[in-house]
């Protein structure tokens, strides 16, 4: 038995167990999750198996889902209650609103609008953890439910594309198992045939204005149809573009480096008319990761950023540890490490990392997606951060560890007396036969 498959064992062995308990309590953009709910949450309202002490209003479903990607990814089961509150707030068609403070109620448009950031999101949650499998087939139905025409979805449904939920959305579907190049919208175009309409290629509408920017994707375009290069919507693309969710494999220990190729354009009239990159959608993930080496690179590893109402560029933490997953999973392994040492080296100046359940689970993810112990980075015990944040696991790395040892090498001491015993009666066996035989 894998141990994912192990651990969906684990927790659906919990859910049985724990049938006759009382009910779960009830309960760019913010956080990755725009929509909210208008009610507010203080830190004595909060409901239990809920990740986090801040007010969920904006992002609780999403930092829940990513505590439990970075739980499955550390090879943790995360506690029941953790994925009940999760799926306590899905709506009846399948939709996560970014929080619902009262998941009994019926869901209202109006007062909590889904989200399709923390719907995908979620779906790839419960489907790492495993063991609700119909709340996940749900959120999936239902994202595909409100695709755009051109392929893509927007924070809401119904509203533009753009390529952070766009990409999300991708992830879900990888998670699930489906094919995003076959979930096609009315007119035939795929998910990735909105994705890449948002890559900044040689001949884009607002190449001109941002130079070297070749390979980068926009959030979205603007009204004239020009596209400006954004680090966020960029990471997110080039992970999708290589048809990944947020939960990438690791890299085995022998794997190389895939060099860093940028996308190069000629100048003036020469220029290419730009349809696209050339090679399909990995290479416009090749494309899309060389530009953000490149940006890290000249910041020295990291990607800074202007907070709202400031002119100061400051270290942005959470695009860098996301960038960090993109080219880890494109196997650009030396660019990632890099980052991956700033990010450790930079830790603690980072206030979210002590005590914000996304942010923390969003550095596990780097450290996993790099080859290295997702549980730790630097010499910090991040596992242990992240649970301190919230429901304690309802096993651990070193439980599963414990098992595996005693399902494997070791022999348990009935065996030997099993084997023993077996020994014994076969030596008696012989001799009876022996003394029958030496009878005149």
């Amino acid at each position: 038995m894998s141990p994912r498959r192990r651990r969906a064992t684990v927790l659906a062995a919990a859910t049985v167990l724990s049938a006759a308990a009382a009910p779960v309590a009830s309960a760019a953009a913010p956080a990755r999750s725009v929509a909210a709910s208008p009610a507010r949450t203080t830190a004595s309202e909060l409901p239990d198996g809920l990740y986090g002490t801040a007010d969920p209003q904006y992002n609780g479903v999403w930092r829940q889902s990513m505590a439990l990607l970075a739980l499955d990814g550390a090879k943790a089961v995360p506690a029941r209650k953790a994925v009940d509150w999760l799926t306590g707030q899905q709506c009846a068609d399948g939709s996560f609103a970014a929080y619902r403070a009262e998941p009994g109620k019926k869901c209202d448009p109006d007062d909590t609008p889904a989200d399709i950031n923390a719907t995908a999101l979620a779906v790839q949650a419960l489907a790492a953890v495993g063991g609700r499998s119909d709340a996940a087939r749900e959120g999936l139905e239902w994202l595909v439910s409100v695709q755009n025409k051109d392929g893509g979805w927007g924070f809401a449904p119904h509203a533009g594309s753009d390529a952070n939920s766009t990409s999300l959305v991708i992830g879900a579907l990888h998670a699930m198992g489906r094919n995003p190049a076959k979930t096609t919208a009315e007119g035939g175009d795929s998910p990735y045939d909105a994705l890449l309409s948002f890559q900044l290629t040689c001949g884009s509408k607002g190449i001109e204005d941002a130079p070297g920017a070749q390979g980068a994707f926009a959030y979205q375009p603007d009204k004239k149809g020009r596209l400006a290069p954004n680090n966020d919507a960029t990471a997110a693309a080039v992970l999708a573009a290589l048809g990944e969710g947020a939960l990438p494999e690791p890299p085995a220990e022998d794997a190389g480096n895939t060099p860093i190729t940028p996308l190069k354009c000629a100048s003036g009239a020469d220029q290419e008319s730009g349809e696209g990159v050339p090679g399909g959608r990995k290479a416009a993930a090749g494309a899309g990761a060389a530009h953000l080496a490149a940006t890290l690179k000249k910041n020295g590893g990291h990607f800074t950023s202007v907070a709202p109402g400031s002119s100061d560029e400051q270290p942005d933490y959470a695009n860098t540890a996301d960038a960090v997953v993109a080219l880890a999973a494109g196997g650009h392994r030396d660019a990632a490490a890099t980052s991956l040492s700033w990010l450790a080296d930079n830790l603690e100046k980072w206030d979210k990392a002590r005590k914000d359940p996304a942010a923390i689970s969003s550095l596990m993810l780097a450290s996993r997606a790099t080859g290295g112990d997702p549980a730790e980075l630097g010499g910090t015990d991040l596992l242990s951060r992240l649970n301190r944040t919230g429901p304690k696991p309802a096993k651990m790395p070193e439980d599963e560890a414990a098992e595996q040892k005693d399902s494997g090498a070791t022999i348990p001491i009935w065996a030997f007396v099993l084997i023993g015993l077996a020994v014994g009666a076969g030596f008696g066996i012989l001799l009876s036969g022996r003394r029958k035989r030496q009878q005149p």
